[in-house]
This record gives structure tokens, C-alpha cells and sequence, in this order.
């Protein structure tokens, strides 16, 4: 597999200059841009199962109260300070060989809706380091401010129920512009961690729904990564299934339910030899990487000197990293931009089928995702259609961790769809 660096040098503008200047500067008046919609617009005819937002005026007879909102603004406004003082991380650009689980990552940076990447590989591989790597070169999105679930001003399905009622009435949603999130969930956490809480004191005395968000929301439209993901708890694990099936996280307690968007790109990573991953939670990972231990003695010896480099000087290492990461950026803006006029040929998309069909591949995840993958490969590239390089490409990614039947069969090294797709595509 090509590495990175080869993907192509297409590049395009970022987000026109009145977007750029509200993120960069102070939280005042001028700097947040408002968006006043009616419920005549498009943005209230649809939502998330073809329920209309006027149905959700009538969930319960209960307000809801997010007792994070006020605390998210904060966080908002002094973003800009947290990143400064939070410590330095590799850089993507800096990170030797392991090219098929780059490539997966920007993949999934390009189009989140090819559903994420599980990563499995030897110990001490790079495996986390990579993925938090990503930081650097998430794009930005907008956002309205102060909502604690990232809410998308322009698409109802991934608005919380708050906001959408503000649409209705009217009112006008400052937003502003904020990088992807990414969150990563610790082994330990708690189910009222993830899912948030409720508390039933005050829906009791007050009336009132007092809804503390959990990590769900913070990752809603962001990264959600689980580091040893094979090792999480299975309480957990139907957690993620449920959000990952339906987009939307909703806690159930003593009568009361509460539901917010839950939309994001699930990362894991972990190591086969301790364990595997259920069939359930697997399949709903778009993409899988398969990462190994370095062989070359010239090229492990390099990785020890960059790491050693960083960790002397962390900053002084990332400025020389600095013009590749910013390139590496812009690479991916443009192919975001592109992304909605790559084409592919309707006999790449029957050979695509073919080949999953005869792999014996259930559910029709791997036919889509392998789509999404091919044309966010061509996008990456800087063409508007798919070849069937590209496809080459990507199909074992996104077809071998579907062929397994049996829980206790080891996952495919990839050669057998291989194999498969140049005795269809011939």
C-alpha cells in the first residue's frame, strides 16, 4: 500500500476568511455568526427516523434542563488556552512506515460515515500514538455555541432537542467554528460516565429534567477512541452498539427518557493476543488495519531517533514537522470539498457486490462502506472518479473482519479478498 506522502498534492482553500476570523479571535459579539431559522425551512421538515420536530414537544411533561450548557460555553471560550497548555502531541506526518492504518485514519477524516477504524496490531506498534496524532489535522465544523452536544446548525438530524426547539421558535443560533472532538474511553469508566446522568431529586421536587451530558455527547459529530478495545467491559460494549446503530444515545431511569444525538467515528485499537472483539462490535467498524512490527533494522533505528528527538524538545520537533502537517491539512480540506462530486462507474459498484457476495459477507455494510472508501480514496487523490486501483485498494480494509462465522476464528489476513476481488474484477 502507498504511504501517505503519495496520495496526491491537490489543495484548496480553507473556509472562506468571515469563518476563519471568528475562530481566531475573542468570544465577543462581532465574532459569532447567527443563523435565524423558521420552521418552514428544510432543515424542520426532516429529522433523525422521519420524526417531525413538532413531535418532540410532546415527549414528556417535563422540561429539559442540560446542566452543562453553561459550563460548555466556558469551555468554548477558553479553548484557545487549553490547547496551549495541554502537552504536545507526536506528529502525524512524523510517524514512520505503518502506512495501511494512516491511510484508514485519513479515510475516515474524509468521510466519517464510512463508520471508523478498529485497529489491532503487536504491542508497542504505534498504535495510539498515531490515532492521537489525528488531532493535529482534524478539520473544522460549525457548531452552536454553548450547546453541549456540538449541535449542527444545518442538519437537523445531529441538532440536539433544545436547539431544534429554538428553530422552531425562530430564534437565532450563534455558532461558531470548532475542530473535530476527540475523546477517548478510559477501560474503567462508568455507565453514567458515557451515557450521562440523570437526577431524579430535582425531576422529583422541581419538575424538571436535570441532565448531565456524558461522553457520548461530548463525541457527537467528533472521534470517540477506545485504546485496548477488545478489553472493555461488555455493559460498555451494548452501549456502543445501540449508539453506533441508531446515532442516538438515550438514557432510560425510573420513567424518565432522555435522548441526545450520539453520531461519531468510533476508533479501537488493541492487541489480538489478548483477546478478541464480539462479532457485533466488530461489523460496526467501517474499516480494519492490521499493523506489524517494524523488521528493518535501517528503519527501526530511525523511529528511536525521531522519538528520541521528540521527547527531548517536543516543540522545537514539531515545528520541523510543521510545513508537512500543514500541507497534509490542506490535502484533506480539499478532498472534504470533493468529496460530494467523486463518481464510480455502476460496474465498479456491481463488481464491489460481487465480490461480497461471494465472500459469503453478511448484511450489505461491507458493499456500502467499501463504496464510501473508494471514493474517499479517489477524493484524498484529487480526482472526481474512482478507479479500480483505488478499490484495490481498500476492499480488504473494509471486507475482512466481516468474513468471520465463528467467534473463536482468528480475523483474515486480508489475502483471501484479495484473491477474490482480481478473480472478479479480471
Amino acid at each position: 500500500m502507498a504511504s501517505t506522502t503519495s496520495l496526491g498534492t491537490s489543495s484548496i482553500a480553507f473556509l472562506p476568511s468571515r469563518y476563519l476570523s471568528s475562530s481566531s479571535s475573542s468570544s465577543s459579539n462581532p465574532s459569532i455568526h447567527t443563523l435565524s431559522l423558521t420552521s418552514g425551512q428544510s432543515c424542520s421538515r426532516k429529522l433523525y427516523g422521519g420524526i417531525g420536530i413538532n413531535g418532540t414537544k410532546g415527549r414528556s411533561r417535563f422540561p429539559v434542563v442540560n446542566v452543562a450548557t453553561e459550563v460548555n460555553s466556558v469551555e468554548q471560550q477558553l479553548n484557545t488556552i487549553s490547547k496551549e497548555s495541554a502537552r504536545p502531541v507526536y506528529p502525524f506526518a512524523a510517524i514512520v512506515g505503518q502506512d495501511e492504518m494512516k491511510l484508514c485514519l485519513l479515510l475516515n477524516v474524509i468521510d466519517p460515515k464510512i463508520g471508523g477504524v478498529m485497529i489491532m496490531g503487536d504491542r508497542g506498534t504505534g498504535k495510539s500514538t498515531t490515532v492521537r496524532s489525528l488531532v493535529d489535522l482534524l478539520p473544522e465544523i460549525k457548531v452552536v455555541f454553548g450547546d453541549p452536544y456540538n449541535s449542527d446548525p444545518e442538519d437537523p438530524e445531529v441538532m440536539g432537542i433544545e436547539v431544534r426547539d429554538r428553530v422552531i421558535k425562530g430564534e437565532q443560533l450563534s455558532i461558531v467554528l470548532t475542530k473535530i472532538n476527540m475523546v477517548d474511553l478510559p477501560l474503567g469508566a462508568t455507565e453514567d460516565r458515557v451515557c450521562g446522568t440523570i437526577d431524579i431529586e430535582k425531576a422529583l421536587t422541581e419538575g424538571v429534567k436535570a441532565f448531565e451530558p456524558g461522553l457520548l455527547a461530548k463525541a457527537n459529530r467528533g472521534i470517540l477512541y477506545v485504546d485496548e478495545v477488545n478489553l472493555l467491559d461488555d455493559h460498555l460494549v451494548d452501549v456502543l452498539l445501540d449508539s453506533a446503530a441508531s446515532g442516538w444515545n438515550t438514557v432510560e431511569r425510573e420513567g424518565i427518557s432522555i435522548s441526545h444525538p450520539a453520531r461519531f467515528i468510533l476508533i479501537g485499537s488493541g492487541n489480538p493476543e489478548e483477546g478478541e472483539l464480539r462479532p457485533q462490535l466488530l461489523d460496526r467498524f467501517g474499516m480494519h488495519a492490521q499493523v506489524g512490527t517494524v523488521r528493518d533494522a535501517e528503519l527501526r533505528v530511525k523511529i528511536v531517533e525521531e522519538r528520541a528527538r521528540f521527547d527531548k524538545n517536543p516543540k522545537e520537533f514539531r515545528e520541523t514537522y510543521k510545513a508537512e502537517q500543514a500541507k497534509l491539512t490542506e490535502q484533506i480540506t480539499a478532498a472534504r470539498s470533493l468529496l460530494s462530486s467523486v463518481q464510480i462507474d455502476q460496474d465498479l459498484k456491481v463488481k464491489i457486490s460481487r465480490v461480497c457476495a461471494e465472500l459469503n459477507v453478511d448484511g450489505l455494510r461491507g458493499d456500502i462502506v467499501s463504496n464510501r472508501a473508494a471514493k474517499a480514496l479517489a477524493a484524498l487523490k484529487g480526482r472526481d472518479k474512482v478507479s479500480t486501483e483505488d478499490i484495490a485498494t481498500v476492499i480488504p480494509n473494509c471486507l475482512r473482519h466481516r468474513l468471520r462465522k465463528d467467534p473463536l476464528e482468528s480475523i483474515d489476513s486480508g489475502l483471501l479478498v484479495t484473491e477474490k476481488f482480481y478473480e472478479v474484477f479480471s
